[in-house]
């Protein structure tokens, strides 16, 4: 074992801040509701604490980078027969990237907050569930066994629930709220029977025993592996938003736009791809879930482009644009390129962070322009925009920087992470034409990425406003609290890709070959078909020629100066309003799903299982008999005493008569 260096004994406190800022907030929401200064304090300041104390373990780690991850035990936690598990946390590479992306990205969204919720009255409620978010994502990704990143993995889908349906008082974002927590309950069954099964088979839950067990107790493609893997695949749909439990994450806009950020760039939803890559050595002993993997990924990656071709709604085109990135991170980790879908991840925190957040800033002052002037207009709604570059030039050029990252074009950070899956992907299709086929998959889920993307700039920042000219009086910018961190994250979006350059490029792969102690196990089991150069420079210009052809496309079909505010425009017909509904895929659940089970358990459970057997035939029946019972006797009390004479003589005789027959 390596010998832990003292800063990476620190660790506990990047995880400790964020629980003491719920605490300490927590309080002030019931005492002290109104001291904001204080409460903002707190919030942010336990989160800038907590990335400055993960920058000095990161830099322990990179400066003597271990071989065996580094495992701080704190206490026994679960000493029961031959499971005996630890609160234990694990250092490594790839961790130690995760601490970045969570404390970081985390970080500006909290100061970002201070501006956003400054006028909300549970703002001290608001910030208390923040920092206890950012807690349980800590938890999970610093977890050393399975049930600790469980803690955190249940934790996170409680925070979201919290977070989700903060302004509870509105009955659509309390069952939004909801509707994640039930989504994430039935991908969470799959984790926990994953965890019985690895338990079953190693008698541990430790990560570094299980996997060091992994080959010499699993056969390659066996059936257990599968089970395994897929058991946690299932976990992972639910968190990260994979078909079919997708439909949680664009309801999950019913809160408040930081907490969109903070769910869809640094924490929960990635949670599935860390996972994967966590677990790589699992997974790549089972090809057919990894190729699971890779194909959901691939699809989802299309299928929630095409979704976000007609919404209108701006933050549920960048929430579907998140489902579709998701997609492209589990196309990678499922092709076994896990550092590829993790320098997605990392990539798309920076960017998608700062799209929500500029998003936030146009439906802030949207929202303040209709209440000035007492209209009632939907501020989030593409229709009722338009031209805002002339009034919010920072958030526009800003939010450009994140739209051109989030399409992929060079040299912006989403180009090359998301150039490196599809790279990847392409080199394995020498093993069998399916991969070829998730490649063009996701080149065309790439396509629509750069159509809709363009859609939603041209339509916000650009043709004609559409506001009202009341209302062009009282569109501003942002306040610098709230600006600010937009152009921090610009600054990642725009630099993060340096991080793992393709080898024909002078970055030659850095985070690649930093995660490799990581996913060197899982690498024993794949064969990576070799690129070329000529093949490498050939996959990069087409897909800079992909984003190309979707913007100029966008710009040559779409007309913003025809388009229509909300309440004018036609209703769509045919294909549009198929999209516009999301394929009614909501509709269908609720048909063969939420209504039949709403009927097994009104009907059936409650009113003839709870109430008629056991209500009404077991305890009142019961009840019933008993107060029969009882009258009867109460008949036979009639106090006189010649009456109980007769009684005593006829039950003699007929005692005597029974005795004597026998």
């Amino acid at each position: 074992m390596n010998q832990i260096p003292s800063a990476v004994a620190w660790t506990w406190l990047i995880v400790a801040l964020p629980l003491a800022g719920f605490v300490v907030n927590g309080a002030f929401s019931f005492f002290a509701p109104n001291a904001k200064r204080a409460i903002s304090a707190v919030g942010v300041g336990v989160l800038v604490a907590a990335f400055a104390v993960a920058v000095v373990v990161v830099r322990a780690v990179g400066a003597a980078p271990p071989e065996e991850p580094w495992i701080l035990t704190y206490w026994s936690w679960m000493p029961a027969g031959s499971l005996q598990l630890d609160f234990a946390l694990q250092v490594d590479q790839l961790s130690a990237v995760m601490l970045m992306v969570v404390t970081g990205v985390s970080a500006m969204i909290h100061i970002y907050s201070v501006g956003y919720m400054g006028e909300d009255p549970g703002y001290a409620r608001y910030f208390a569930y923040l920092n206890l978010f950012v807690f349980f994502m800590l938890v999970l990704v610093l977890g050393a066994n399975f049930p600790v990143m469980f803690v955190g993995w249940e934790g996170v889908g409680l925070c979201s629930y919290l977070l989700i349906g903060f302004w509870y008082e509105d009955k659509v974002n309390a069952d939004a709220g909801k509707k994640a927590f039930i989504m994430n309950r039935i991908g969470d069954f799959g984790f926990l029977v994953a965890m019985f099964l690895i338990f079953q088979t190693t008698g541990s839950l430790d990560f570094r025993e299980v996997f060091a067990a992994a080959p010499a107790i699993f056969e390659v493609g066996g059936a257990t592996i599968t089970l395994i893997t897929l058991a946690l695949f299932l976990g992972c749909t639910g968190k990260s938003a994979q078909i079919p439990l997708y439909t949680w994450l664009p309801d999950a806009m019913a809160g408040p736009t930081p907490v969109s950020a903070l769910i869809h760039a640094a924490t929960m939803v990635t949670a599935g791809v860390y996972l994967v890559a966590r677990a790589n050595v699992l997974f790549a002993m089972a090809p057919i879930s990894s190729a699971v993997v890779a194909g959901v990924g691939a699809l989802t990656a299309l299928y929630a482009a095409t979704i976000a071709l007609k919404q209108w709604d701006i933050k549920k085109i960048i929430a579907y644009s998140t489902v579709s990135q998701l997609g492209y991170m589990f196309l990678g980790v499922g092709v076994g390129a896990y550092a590829s879908g993790i320098f997605h991840l990392a990539t798309h925190a920076f960017f998608k962070a700062l799209m929500f957040l500029a998003a936030g800033s146009v439906i802030q002052t949207l929202h303040h322009a209709y209440h000035a002037t007492g209209r009632h207009e939907d501020a989030q709604d593409l229709r009722n925009m338009g031209g805002l570059q002339r009034y919010l030039p920072w958030t526009a050029a800003l939010m450009w920087v994140g739209g051109l990252a989030n399409i992929g074009v060079p040299p912006l950070a989403g180009f090359f992470s998301k150039d490196d899956i599809l790279a990847r992907t392409f080199a394995r299709g020498h093993e069998a034409p399916l991969f070829y086929l998730f490649w063009a998959l996701g080149a065309v889920g790439a396509l629509l990425t750069a159509f809709y993307m363009t859609r939603l700039m041209a339509y916000a920042f650009h043709g004609p406003n559409r506001t009202g000219e009341r209302e062009r009086e009282h569109l501003h910018e942002a306040p610098w609290v709230m600006t600010g961190p937009l152009v921090v994250l610009a600054l990642g979006a725009v630099a993060a890709g340096a991080i793992n350059l393709p080898a024909v490029l002078p970055g030659h792969e850095w985070l690649a070959r930093w995660l490799e102690p990581v996913t060197f196990m899982g690498g024993l089991y794949l064969v990576e078909g070799q690129l070329g150069a000529a093949t490498e420079w050939t996959l990069l210009a087409l897909a800079a020629g992909i984003a190309a052809i979707g913007m100029i496309g966008a710009w040559q079909l779409l007309k913003p100066a025809v388009l229509k505010p909300a309440r004018e425009a036609p209703a769509e017909t045919g294909i549009q309003r198929v999209l516009l509904r999301k394929y009614y895929v909501d509709e269908i659940y609720d048909t063969l799903l939420v209504r039949p089970l709403a009927w097994l358990s009104d009907r059936v459970l409650w009113k003839t299982i709870d109430a008629f057997i056991i209500d009404g035939v077991a305890v009142n029946g019961v009840a019933r008999v008993a107060r029969l019972v009882g009258w009867v006797g109460s008949r036979l009390q009639t106090g006189q005493v010649g009456t109980y004479v007769v009684i005593f003589v006829l039950g003699t005789i007929v005692l005597l008569r029974a005795l004597l027959r026998s």
